[in-house]
């Protein structure tokens, strides 16, 4: 039996999982495929490394794309520098925070885990005394399962001889990220998220530091840094390593492009713009919004669900309602706030202010009853 799956074109995604993409993304995926030795599709990929220095704001030469989601780009930042016994502090705000720490684990760290309520930001001060001498001080910058923003400058600041291993998954493109002005030595994002790309591939940069730390020889054949680099690094030549997914590339190419294009500042006041304009708005309605006040991610908001919905519906029944009803898909809450937190996401070219307008339009019909 065969199954035909149409895309609907008509659906705004906003929730915390792919965005709608950039139009040149679109077109990229049209491209005739290359080889991935081809020498065309070679330059695609250095350009596209080029590119990524420019949104991670780094001159890290071994900045490049994963091939994998984020969550290889979290295995990825871990596997090639932990040990088994090596001091690994990780701050725990959210779901992604808790990721961190199973990877960490798995891999033998001696985990040092310090949690935070879910809504609120770590505290630097807090994490930077949770252990004289850590190897990596982990931490997630834009934490998806709360719409919480962590602050990475004051823990920069004091890290001492520790790397600075930071998730930049949800804030890439949306949210200011400098990675070289703030000392960050190991960083990894998603295609999915502000970036306009469907998902695939993980961002990923590492510092001139760090790269003299890795791991000779990590658990995990695929992620290897050391054996990708000899991939992805023109000037030694190119060693083949796996087979790079080559529309991917193109995607994530274009993705860039189109943030460049527009300019990067531009991109994230774009974000604000939308995200203060829902946040006011879901305000306006009656919601309670759920991160805390001064630490609210512009492309990712999260609510408290209204005890008192209509007609006997609960949270899934809102959302059914938006998705067949109105082509708006947002986000269930996780972990803890299961049920209880809607996620909404303005990432990538969905952070536009009419689909600010269009949600609380729809919002406000069925709250109505």
């Amino acid at each position: 039996m065969s199954v035909t799956v149409y895309l609907r074109d008509d659906r705004v995604l906003m929730g915390p999982g792919p965005s709608n993409v950039y139009p040149a993304v679109t077109e990229a995926f049209t491209r005739p495929l290359l080889g991935h030795l081809d020498p065309s599709f070679l330059e695609i990929l250095d350009a596209t490394m080029d590119r990524l220095r420019a949104v991670f704001r780094t001159s890290n030469s071994l900045t490049f794309p994963i091939s994998g989601t984020g969550s290889a780009g979290m295995e990825a930042a871990f596997v090639n520098f932990v040990s088994p016994g090596d001091p690994v502090v990780i701050a725990v705000n959210g779901l992604f925070g808790e990721r961190m720490v199973e990877v960490a684990s798995r891999l033998g760290a001696s985990v040092v885990r310090v949690d935070f309520p879910w809504g609120s930001p770590v505290d630097p001060e807090i994490v930077l005394a949770a252990h004289p001498r850590p190897k990596i001080i982990a931490v997630v910058h834009a934490e998806t399962s709360t719409g919480v923003r962590n602050d990475i400058g004051p823990i920069s600041e004091g890290k001492g001889d520790a790397l600075l291993l930071v998730d930049c998954v949800t804030s890439l493109g949306g949210i200011e990220v400098d990675i070289d002005s703030w000392g960050v030595d190991i960083a990894y994002a998603g295609t999915q998220k502000c970036l306009g790309v469907p998902p695939g591939l993980a961002p990923f940069t590492i510092g001139e530091r760090a790269r003299g730390l890795l791991v000779e020889r990590p658990s995990s054949w695929y992620l290897d840094i050391g054996l990708i680099s000899r991939y992805v690094d023109a000037s030694g030549g190119r060693v083949y390593h796996h087979t790079a997914p080559v529309s991917m590339i193109y995607a994530l190419h274009a993705g860039l492009g189109a943030i460049l294009e527009e300019g990067l500042e531009e991109s994230w006041s774009r974000h604000a713009r939308c995200g203060q304009l829902l946040q006011r708005g879901l305000i306006d309605l009656g919601f309670e919004l759920f991160a805390e006040e001064g630490y609210r991610l512009p492309q990712l908001t999260t609510v408290l669900v209204p005890e008192d919905l209509p007609d006997g519906m609960n949270e899934a029944d809102v959302r059914t309602v938006l998705l067949e009803r109105y082509g708006i898909e947002i986000g269930s809450g996780v972990g803890p706030y299961q049920g209880r937190i809607w996620r909404i996401g303005l990432m990538g070219h969905t952070a536009r202010e009419r689909n600010v307008a269009l949600l609380l339009q729809a919002l406000s019909e069925i709250l109505k009853g």
